[in-house]
């Protein structure tokens, strides 16, 4: 009898390790109904953009364009065009630097990101305080959105990760449309329970097209992609 059930707890544990092989290269645009997305810089390289645009389930794509006042991606130009021809709804994102001056990251974003090319919002990537003390920080921050706000006639969409919110954003953002990055298999919950409009799940994500990992983020409840639609006036 003892030998039985060895036999049968063996059996059972062998079912569910292959159950979880088999699970593994499961991802959550695989197992649900929300509207999925990548974003891209030239950390990925090449792209082949014709495979990317073949997979039904990628619906946009955001493109780092600018970093600081001078850093500019050396793959933007190309994988916006691409990306464009091959039928993604597209974006574009700066990397905020906060002791960088504020009117040269926007002359260096706006030369990139020029509004023409747009389908979706701008996007500013909030990941450091640069050493700021917060007060700082947060009136750096703030000045650029503004002027952001002023140049495209539209607020930005904000990146950022749930515990940099957390710690320095929570309660401030209420007017801004939010991608929180958490990389967890439950869905972000912020400090102020402030409604979260897409969520970046994995930074190791794989698509056919693109080498190596790639960053995949998804909406939220019932938001959808024209929430984030760029209006061009």
């Amino acid at each position: 009898m003892n030998r039985l059930i060895i036999i049968i707890f063996t059996f059972m544990a062998m079912s569910t390790c292959g159950l979880h092989a088999q699970n593994m290269n499961v991802q959550c645009e695989d197992t649900c109904q929300h509207i999925h997305g990548i974003d891209l810089s030239h950390y990925q390289g090449n792209v082949f953009w014709e495979a990317v645009g073949q997979n039904a389930k990628m619906a946009y794509v955001y493109l780092k364009a600018t970093e600081g006042g001078d850093n500019i991606d050396d793959k933007y130009a190309k994988n916006i065009d691409l990306a464009h021809r091959y039928g993604l709804k597209v974006g574009s994102y700066h990397f905020y630097r906060p002791k960088i001056e504020q009117q040269k990251q926007l002359q260096n974003f706006m030369a990139q990101c020029r509004p023409s090319d747009q389908d979706l919002l701008p996007m500013i990537d909030i990941e450091t305080r640069s050493g700021l003390p917060v007060e700082e920080f947060r009136d750096s921050l703030f000045k650029f959105l503004k002027m952001v706000e002023k140049a495209y006639r539209q607020k930005p969409l904000i990146y950022t990760g749930a515990n940099f919110y957390d710690h320095y954003l929570c309660g401030l953002l209420d007017e801004y449309k939010l991608m929180i990055a958490q990389y967890t298999d439950y869905e972000p919950r912020l400090r102020d329970n402030r409604d979260i409009d897409m969520w970046q799940y994995s930074a190791k994500g794989r698509i056919n097209g693109v080498n190596g990992y790639v960053d995949k983020s998804r909406f939220m409840g019932n938001h959808r992609l024209r929430e984030i639609r760029f209006r061009h006036q």
